[in-house]
């Protein structure tokens, strides 16, 4: 099957060499970054993660999400979604995929990856991570390939694949509940210690993953002759809508308990996003965009005219990922170390390596992704015909 990944026309492999170009230039980063050490990026003893584990957040999230697809159409039945499981199986592959390539990066040197598996502790968050993140990879890879395979021969997959398939539906849940006890188990950090940190990282992946997926679905319509369905779009937005309110309301939430019990901990960090605090605010512009694409999007969705339409449904797609990667990365993340436990202000913001770094880190996730569904779409066109 992966022939079908190296046929292709002129902007099928001038999109393959752009990546390629920005996956080189991340690369030479992290080269110089591996010599000299993390000192290159904007992180300190005060904000120890910065935009590397922000990805990482936003990504276990966008893997998470493909179960919205999985679910419906293998314990529910929902036939339509036959035409998006397999793009949400793989979406779910690369997204694993980039979040170890985060975690490489963010921890500096990659042998300390190994300390991980050589001394690990059932009270370690990060190794149950690392266990769930890459069980579900290998669970999405060995179903996604064999139902792609079946489909080709015309044949049902078979009984042990269905056994994985149900299996995956609750490991999904589980690597986006454990990343975020990473978060709510740091007792210091006022910000995450929310019983809701985990209700709130599944709602923004079931609403980030399935807009990303449908604006994936938008252009593959464009650019090939498989059609993932207009009934299947609009059930995808019909999904997004209600995990992005779901999301909204979980953050509201924690905006009334922090200002109306005034707890100084969790106030202190949402002045500091929307408003500044003593004199530092350089996430207030990012927050107040939040903001407003959070407003777009509920307005495009909630109305069933601009959901059902899709020009305005795109444009609420965009502004979901908008609003979620802004919220669930720079807010989330950066915010939770703002102030310090004493109560002081020490800022952060990613350098230019650090952002190339990521950049050529999210290249390697649509390359990977694109030689995918490259294949993928071009079996479906088969199979179609």
């Amino acid at each position: 099957m992966l022939d079908r990944a190296i046929k292709g026309g002129p902007k099928y492999w001038g999109w393959l060499i752009f990546l390629l170009v920005m996956m080189t230039i991340g690369l030479a980063c992290y080269l110089y970054q591996f010599k000299v050490g993390l000192r290159i990026t904007g992180m300190s003893r005060d904000v120890s993660w910065g935009l590397y584990i922000s990805q990482l957040t936003y990504l276990v999230g966008i893997a998470a999400s493909g179960v919205m697809v999985v679910l419906p159409f293998y314990l529910h039945d929902y036939k339509a979604f036959g035409r998006l499981t397999i793009l949400g199986e793989f979406m779910a592959i690369v997204a694993v995929l980039m979040c170890g390539l985060f975690i490489m990066v963010d921890l500096g040197q990659v042998t300390r990856m190994l300390n991980i598996i050589m001394y690990p502790h059932p009270r370690s968050i990060l190794f149950w991570d690392m266990i769930v993140l890459n069980v579900y990879m290998i669970l999405n890879l060995l179903i996604g390939w064999n139902v792609l395979a079946a489909e080709r021969k015309g044949v049902h997959y078979q009984t042990w694949v269905k056994v994985l398939i149900y299996i995956s539906i609750p490991w999904a849940f589980s690597i986006h509940t454990v990343t975020a006890f990473l978060y709510a188990g740091l007792p210091g950090r006022h910000f995450w210690l929310t019983a809701i940190m985990a209700p709130r990282f599944l709602a923004s992946a079931f609403c980030s993953g399935p807009a990303l997926l449908l604006i994936i679905c938008l252009i593959i319509r464009k650019v090939s002759k498989f059609d993932p369905g207009e009934k299947q779009l609009r059930t995808l937005g019909g999904i997004i809508t209600y995990a992005f309110i779901l999301n909204i309301f979980f953050f509201l939430m924690e905006v009334f308990t922090a200002f109306y019990s005034q707890i100084p901990g969790h106030m202190h960090t949402l002045v500091y996003l929307f408003a500044g605090l003593d004199g530092y605010g350089k996430l207030v512009p990012w927050m107040w965009a939040f903001a407003v694409a959070s407003v777009v999007a509920l307005v495009l969705l909630i109305i069933p005219a601009t959901r059902r339409k899709e020009d305005t449904l795109l444009v609420a797609c965009i502004a979901v990922i908008i609003a979620t990667w802004i919220d669930k990365g720079l807010g989330l993340v950066i915010g939770g170390f703002i102030p310090n436990p004493f109560d002081k202000v020490f800022e952060y913001w990613p350098t230019t390596p650090e952002i190339l770094i990521t950049l050529g880190i999210w290249a390697t996730g649509f390359f990977v992704l694109t030689v995918l569904f490259k294949m993928a779409v071009s079996i479906k066109e088969e199979v179609g015909a």
